[in-house]
């Protein structure tokens, strides 16, 4: 393996940092939650928006 490391503490490392990708993947996907819709007609340039989770939700509380 490279740099000498064993086959055991290479498949622990691979594997460790598989499952933080996947964790840290599933984290964003839930906090910027994406909108899987598809629009009959597709949005004209600048017109596609993107919203954070709950930022609308917490605009609203401020001014009230």
């Amino acid at each position: 393996m490279p740099a000498g490391v064993s086959w055991t503490s290479y498949l622990k490392m691979f594997a460790a940092s598989l499952l933080a990708m996947c964790a840290g993947a599933e984290v964003v996907h839930r906090y910027y939650r994406p909108d899987l819709t598809i629009p009959e007609i597709p949005p004209k340039p600048g017109e596609l928006k993107t919203e954070l989770l709950g930022l609308k939700e917490r605009q609203q509380e401020h001014q009230n």
